[in-house]
């Protein structure tokens, strides 16, 4: 028994993933570019994350992205994916006991490096991270991540929450497929490949 984490991200070119969705989503550190996704979404987009989410068995989030996606998700009609979100296991890490609300959310409490890693090893399935930039750091340091699902989408911040942070774990990726919407968004896949291997060439 053992399950897969898939990591699924809307980025920037530059690689900033903090708040894509709109005004109120996080606006921390000063960052002034909330919503920077709805003006590139089509039906390409559709048949990207409609996949995505059908394959996943559980959500994984970090304790401010539950906050956002709790608050949203209960409220949306079954015919717009509420059935699909709300009832699948859902896992929110956090340092600090908390009440989870959400329904099928469980509480994993203490360090995410431990936490998570307990998790795969007593699930089975897909687990989706969404979302979530300081937990992804702490998953990727411990070397967690199995898959990279990523949207690339065509703008420039130069600000925000990147994936790929300084101070990131090295790691090798294997490239296991790609396309490309109408509105220009990258679809990229990706399965960890352990630590990058090195060269010259000279």
């Amino acid at each position: 028994m053992a399950s897969k984490l898939v990591v699924g991200t809307f980025l920037t070119l530059d690689g900033i993933m903090q708040a894509p969705g709109g005004p109120g989503e996080d606006d921390s550190h000063g960052f002034q570019h909330e919503g920077w996704l709805p003006p590139h979404l089509d039906e390409g987009f559709g048949r990207i994350m409609d996949p995505l989410f059908d394959r996943a068995d559980s959500l994984l989030l970090g304790r401010r992205s539950y906050d956002i996606l709790s608050s949203h998700w209960p409220n949306v009609p079954d015919e717009e994916g509420g059935t699909k979100i709300n009832s699948m296991p859902k896992y929110v890490t956090t340092r600090t006991p908390m009440t989870a609300e959400w329904r099928n959310t469980e509480v994993l409490v203490g360090e995410a490096a431990q936490t998570v890693a307990e998790l795969k090893r007593r699930t089975d399935g897909v687990i989706l991270v969404q979302g979530s930039s300081d937990l992804l750091r702490t998953l990727q340091q411990a070397e967690l991540v199995d898959e990279y699902h990523l949207l690339v989408f065509p703008v420039v911040l130069g600000q925000g929450k990147r994936l790929f942070a300084e101070g990131t774990a090295p790691a090798g990726l294997k490239l296991t497929g790609s396309s490309t919407t109408d509105s220009g968004v990258v679809y990229v896949t990706y399965e960890w490949a352990g630590k990058p291997s090195y060269g010259s060439v000279a």
